[in-house]
């Protein structure tokens, strides 16, 4: 792979690996020692953390569907093996998150995939991307259990930054784009429609009322954290990727 030809994206868009069972299976062990080895490449490099997570569910049967699946992410790196995070010496340490989820987008068990990222000052300092333990029934739900996770790290790292000296005075913005979210966090009222959800709800609310976390909305469009969550264009995902802090560091 060393001579392979470099891609522009870690994921070809459009692609199911759900419908990889059409094809031939390939040497599992094989497989496992490649995307176990690309897994250390994620604590670097966040533009690869769906694209990985996406390959890692079929360790226990890989077909070749998911085979060269895994060797594209090893062509993309291939092509941006100089690109990491640039963290600037002069820049504000303002803690901000951006949360989002795909509603529903495994098509086998119907769960769905949440992404956060949280960036001190120039660049990330933490981010994930994973498929929710539970099936959501509603995307306000995926988006709002996506917001949980990305609010419990927020509060981790305020603690973690205060042990280094970094007090943080201000509440901490977490993006979100989906305005049902943020009406469940400010609205005081129980639906039933969302009693499913209740404890998640008064987590974020009583956080918010103490001026430790502000939930703000963002257009879908600056979505940062789209960028873990689902595949895009080439366009697309070079924009994500910009946002995201991942940039050329020999540039």
């Amino acid at each position: 792979m060393s001579d392979c030809k470099p891609t522009a994206t870690p994921f070809l868009s459009g692609i199911k690996l759900e419908n990889g069972k059409d094809t031939p299976l390939v040497d599992c062990t094989l497989y496992r020692q490649l995307v176990g080895s690309i897994l250390y490449l994620t604590h670097s490099r966040p533009d690869l953390s769906y694209a990985v997570g996406a390959v890692s569910r079929y360790m226990q049967e890989p077909h070749e569907l998911h085979w060269n699946a895994a060797k594209r992410i090893l062509r993309y790196v291939q092509g941006t093996i100089t690109y990491g995070i640039h963290y600037a010496a002069n820049c504000s340490l303002n803690l901000i998150g951006f949360t989002d989820s795909d509603w529903a987008g495994d098509n086998i068990d119907r769960k769905s995939t949440s992404g956060y990222v949280l960036s001190l000052g120039s660049g990330p300092i933490c981010w994930s991307s994973k498929k929710q333990a539970a099936i959501a029934l509603s995307s306000a739900e995926a988006e709002y259990r996506g917001a949980v996770n990305a609010t419990i790290q927020a509060i981790w790292l305020q603690h973690f930054l205060s042990e280094l000296g970094i007090n943080v005075h201000h509440p901490t913005v977490i993006w979100c784009d989906n305005q049902s979210t943020l009406k469940f966090c400010r609205d005081p009222v129980q639906r039933q429609r969302t009693k499913h959800i209740e404890i998640h709800m008064h987590f974020i609310r009583e956080l918010i009322h103490d001026g430790i976390i502000d939930l703000q909305y963002c257009p879908s469009s600056e979505q940062t954290a789209d960028i873990f969550t689902k595949t895009f264009t080439e366009q697309k995902f070079r924009f994500l990727r910009d946002r995201l802090g991942v940039k050329d560091t020999t540039a």
